[in-house]
């Protein structure tokens, strides 16, 4: 088992930004002691119809950081996500900073890479981002030492990143009473997910937990804060202890009955890339639709 090098003693800073149109929370995390500062889960917007892309979301976390006098190091991606287009590459032309995300990106690369029929000139080898991370792996916000726990099922590249006394958990877990992602898509696994979300509650019961989506169930307000204390009591699909067994029955019969997302198609192809637009072979941005391909 991976020893994790938790220090409840360090207190990051967290700015949240909630983006509406997907219900992503994205994150600025200052070093307290610094102005070195890292983006977590950025969005880039896209109005999907009329095929066109703008960068209002991601305008505001680069002001926020420029306001602020901060440095940005990081642009950390939880996952390849499927519902939302990271901003990642414009994020990090207009303040620099490295952008990273779990090295098992080159099983989603290939998976999906044969699903969009990408040609040869598509590299599968995670090199479109500037670090692939381990289990464990650590890194630097400025004086604070984060590190990546590896944690599928959502997907086979998810990670949750550990700053300090903050854990941003990705998809692997929403608020206690939003429960968990589905684990139907292409490389995922119900079974996988229960034990990686066993992981993360055997961080410490005071750990602040950030979520990457909330959609406000039963019409409470967007939240996106809790603890792996409130999440090991409450959460609607794992709290209390339920068992594997009937976290795997509930989520593969709740996934059956759940759409895609909206923003799965152009979302694949955008984040498997580091949040670069592919291009046809005259160079212009370009979105495959496959057909009965997901």
């Amino acid at each position: 088992m991976t020893t994790y090098p938790v220090n409840m003693d360090v207190k990051p800073e967290v700015q949240s930004f909630f983006d509406d149109a997907t219900n992503t929370i994205s994150y600025i995390v200052k070093d307290p002691a610094s102005n070195a500062c890292a983006i977590i889960d950025s969005v880039m917007d896209i109005d999907y119809a009329a095929g066109r892309i703008t960068y209002d979301h991601a305008d505001e976390l680069i002001h926020q950081i420029q306001s602020q006098g901060l440095q940005l190091e990081w642009i950390i991606e939880t996952h390849v996500h499927a519902d939302h287009l990271s901003a990642a590459p414009y994020i990090q032309d207009k303040l620099g900073g490295k952008i990273g995300i779990g090295s098992k990106i080159m099983v989603v690369q290939d998976t999906f890479g044969k699903i969009f029929n990408e040609g040869t000139e598509f590299q599968r080898d995670g090199s479109q981002f500037d670090r692939l991370l381990e289990d464990g792996d650590t890194y630097t916000i400025g004086t604070m030492q984060a590190f990546a726990m590896y944690t599928p099922g959502h997907t086979p590249a998810c990670m949750v990143h550990v700053v300090g006394n903050a854990a941003f958990v990705g998809d692997t877990l929403f608020m206690p009473d939003g429960g968990s992602a589905r684990a139907d898509f292409p490389g995922g696994d119900a079974g996988t997910l229960y034990d990686s979300i066993q992981k993360v509650l055997r961080l410490p019961d005071e750990m602040r937990l950030f979520m990457c989506h909330d959609y406000g169930p039963n019409g409470r307000d967007i939240a996106w804060e809790t603890t792996v204390g409130e999440e090991k009591e409450h959460n609607i699909h794992v709290g209390g202890g339920k068992t594997k067994e009937e976290f795997v029955k509930f989520r593969t019969e709740r996934d059956a009955q759940l759409d895609m997302p909206k923003l799965i198609i152009p979302s694949l192809q955008v984040n498997m890339r580091a949040g670069e637009v592919p291009t046809d072979k005259d160079g212009r941005p370009m979105l495959k639709v496959p057909v009965n391909g997901l």
